[in-house]
């Protein structure tokens, strides 16, 4: 899922809908960590295709949900899959600058804020967007995550004929700690903060459709098609064509102030 505009313009959301089991599965523990009744207006941000989405609401049978995300075709998906549900609404916009009608109670998100480079100014953006004493519970890549990955495209990203598409290699993603998030998100405007990391392996059922429609979908937008295939063989073959890959999950959960400071 993009969050902002120097992330993936967008993604391939019907692959990235069949292929993002392990995101699915985990995100089940991160709804069981909101405190709802069941009548809030809560906001999944950086909501991707809606299969998240659509089981937060079952969780809100009174209550209603507006999906955020920067990728057009993921929220376009979103609304295929839940636009007949009154409860739900999609909208595509930068969750660094995020502007809504109206404050939510709780904010939600899965598997998005590590697509963000600028912390501070998404903590600040979120917490504008939401009520006093009004919730945020996410989980997102941190530290450690997916570090074979990380070390793959090191070194495939220099190489001809992909460095000439790709430019001077930058780091995709910001996996952050929890000492540096808890002292971004107090600053931001919240109060009873947590942060911690878990350790998870994903054992996608595709493989390598999970590695193209989650790892590789900002090169997969500016490599040509033929191109975008070797660039994936090469890497795979750089990481010993893994079966599953190694994550460090960024846990938070935070209550936005009920008075400035």
């Amino acid at each position: 899922m993009s969050g902002e505009g120097s992330g993936p313009a967008d993604w391939d959301a019907g692959k990235y809908a069949r292929v993002s089991t392990p995101q699915q599965e985990w995100s089940g523990a991160v709804i069981d960590r909101l405190p709802l009744r069941g009548d809030e207006y809560v906001l999944d941000a950086g909501c991707g295709s809606g299969n998240v989405t659509e089981t937060l609401l079952q969780r809100l049978p009174e209550g209603r949900v507006i999906g955020v995300d920067g990728s057009p075709s993921m929220v376009e998906q979103a609304r295929e899959r839940l636009g007949d549900d009154p409860r739900a609404s999609f909208d595509c916009q930068n969750l660094t600058e995020l502007e809504l009608d109206e404050p939510v109670d709780q904010v939600f998100s899965n598997a998005t804020f590590h697509w963000i480079h600028d912390h501070d100014r998404l903590f600040r953006s979120l917490a504008r967007a939401t009520r006093p004493g009004g919730g945020l519970v996410a989980q997102c890549g941190g530290r450690g995550n997916v570090s074979e990955v990380v070390d793959a495209l090191r070194v495939v990203n220099r190489e001809e004929p992909f460095v000439t598409h790709l430019g001077e290699y930058e780091d995709l993603w910001n996996f952050a700690g929890p000492e540096e998030t808890e002292i971004r998100l107090v600053d931001a405007g919240y109060e009873n903060v947590e942060c911690w990391l878990e350790e998870r392996i994903a054992h996608p059922e595709d493989p390598r459709g999970f590695f193209e429609a989650s790892f590789l979908a900002p090169a997969q937008a500016v490599l040509p098609p033929d191109l975008f295939t070797e660039y994936t063989d090469r890497l795979l073959a750089e990481m010993g064509q893994p079966t599953s890959f190694n994550y460090v999950r960024l846990n938070m959960t935070a209550t936005r102030r009920t008075a400035s400071e």
